[in-house]
């Protein structure tokens, strides 16, 4: 196996291995409002994710930029946390803040997070040369998460069947509201309690 093959199958393994369930719960707290007609919308928040993560890997893997793993760890939950809170709290995304359109900004943002724990990973597998690993790995990831994804919609869906199948009254929130709440409040629950768990104090 080459190089480039063997960093790409390492990225891939790190973000759809169980070990990497805050990663994934992310994506899965990023994705809890959209239905698969929704995938542009999709498309460009994992792609302003992915830029975020990618500009942290790159400059904390090359040394520019050092983050302590504690504070990482910590922070990385409390981003899944704040986004599954944000789920929850907007309801009307046509009438949010740039009608809702900054989300890829605030999936970018916590994408630089999230890729100084990817880096935290990364570094220890350096021996001499920075850029083949860096991409080979940044590739690897990207397919782990379009995996993930696919699964999380999957799973949306099966969710959104369940609740057109109990047929609520009238006045019950929308389906995909109940679906919001439900996911995004178990989201919430889990990075909460891991960010208590890794608060560096």
């Amino acid at each position: 196996m080459s190089e480039l093959a063997t960093f790409i199958q390492l990225g891939f393994r790190h973000i759809v291995d169980i070990g990497a369930m805050d990663h994934i719960l992310f994506l899965l707290a990023l994705a809890a409002i959209y239905r698969f007609r929704d995938w542009r919308s999709t498309l460009w928040v994992v792609t302003a994710f992915t830029v975020g993560h990618s500009i942290t890997l790159a400059l904390a893997v090359t040394g520019v930029l050092t983050i302590s793993p504690a504070l990482v760890e910590f922070l990385i939950p409390l981003t899944i946390m704040i986004t599954a809170v944000e789920n929850i709290i907007v309801r009307d995304r046509g009438g949010a803040l740039w009608n809702g359109r900054y989300r890829p900004v605030f999936a970018g943002v916590f994408g630089l997070v999230h890729g100084a724990g990817f880096a935290s990973y990364l570094e220890s597998l350096f021996v001499d040369r920075v850029a083949l690993p860096l991409f080979g790995f940044n590739v690897g990831i990207e397919l782990g998460q379009i995996v993930v994804l696919l699964a999380a919609f999957t799973a949306l869906y099966g969710i959104d069947r369940a609740i057109a199948w109990l047929r609520l009254p009238p006045s019950a929130p929308a389906p995909l509201r109940l679906r919001v709440l439900a996911v995004s409040s178990l989201v919430a629950v889990v990075a909460a309690r891991w960010a208590v768990e890794r608060a560096p104090w």
